[in-house]
């Protein structure tokens, strides 16, 4: 079991150095930060970019994994978005895990002035934007069209510091995303119930996420693969589930998630005054301690 966290990119560099500096000495797996323009509540604070956020990171810590959670085509080209990260895992070393997914209808598909796309729609630019990415960052001259996005004698010059690619770590409940993530992804990621994250009381949550992880193992199946050659990730967040309450809240949850197939949590760095509110002291604690105390 891997313990990871999500910083939001909401701080200027000066402070954002030393949190990240800071989850590198607790001992997270990896540092996430959400890829998006702006972010429900914190739509009208300050808010980064993911990207040079993550390339700061990179030149602040020396061990920790860095991630998004998550890039979507929502604003995106996956042309150039694989040259980003190409560079991005050489500036770090190669530590970048790359988490994607379809993007949903708020604030990113609506501010290039477009329409939000219908599901759908959604999910086939996904499909081919995860295809059109992949073949990119695999071959150092990639020449590809898809209904939605094309590659030209597009380059990766001198490729990723990972081979073949960097790792992919694919967001998805629904069946055609389990099915990209199962021929596609390092990784799968959920936050639960996708329909009603909240909804599900703590005592169900765990149940649905096991459902989920059923359907990932059949979608495996189907091509050949072993759903435990995936890493499984669960983002905390979104439930009613309340793990950062207290050391042994955090447990009693890690284990229940441990227990159903999820080999990797992660929890958000406190925020105060925010959905992310929770105490500093507690989050330490279970970022030192936590998950040696699961059974």
């Amino acid at each position: 079991m891997k313990l990871s966290t999500v910083i939001l990119p909401i701080y200027r560099w000066g402070e954002a150095r030393q949190i990240w500096s800071r989850a590198e000495e607790m001992g997270f797996d990896t540092a996430y930060t959400y890829d998006h323009l702006t972010w429900r509540s914190f739509r009208d604070g300050p808010w980064f970019a993911g990207m040079p956020t993550l390339t700061a990171a990179a030149t602040a810590t020396s061990r920790m994994r860095l991630g998004t959670m998550v890039a979507s085509a929502n604003f995106r080209h996956p042309v150039p978005f694989a040259k980003e990260l190409m560079t991005l895992d050489d500036i770090s070393q190669g530590r970048l895990t790359l988490g994607l997914g379809a993007g949903g209808n708020g604030y990113d598909a609506t501010a290039l002035g477009q329409a939000p796309w219908s599901p759908r729609e959604r999910a086939d630019r996904f499909a081919d934007f995860v295809t059109v990415l992949d073949a990119t960052l695999r071959s150092p001259q990639t020449t590809m069209h898809t209904a939605h996005y094309q590659a030209l004698d597009a380059r990766s010059v001198p490729g990723c510091v990972q081979r073949p690619r960097v790792p992919f770590h694919v967001a998805a409940t629904g069946p055609r995303g389990l099915a990209l993530a199962a021929r596609y992804a390092d990784g799968w990621i959920t936050y639960g119930d996708a329909r009603d994250p909240s909804g599900p009381s703590p005592a169900q949550a765990p149940g649905i996420v096991a459902a989920q992880l059923s359907r990932l193992a059949e979608a495996c199946d189907a091509v050949g693969r072993d759903v435990n050659d995936l890493d499984r990730t669960y983002l905390e967040g979104s439930s009613a589930e309340r793990p950062l309450a207290s050391l042994a809240a955090f447990v009693d949850w890690a284990g229940r998630y441990r227990d159903v197939g999820i080999n990797e949590l992660v929890v958000h760095w406190p925020v105060a005054d925010s959905v992310y509110a929770s105490d500093m002291a507690v989050f330490e604690q279970i970022a030192t301690e936590g998950l040696a105390h699961l059974s």
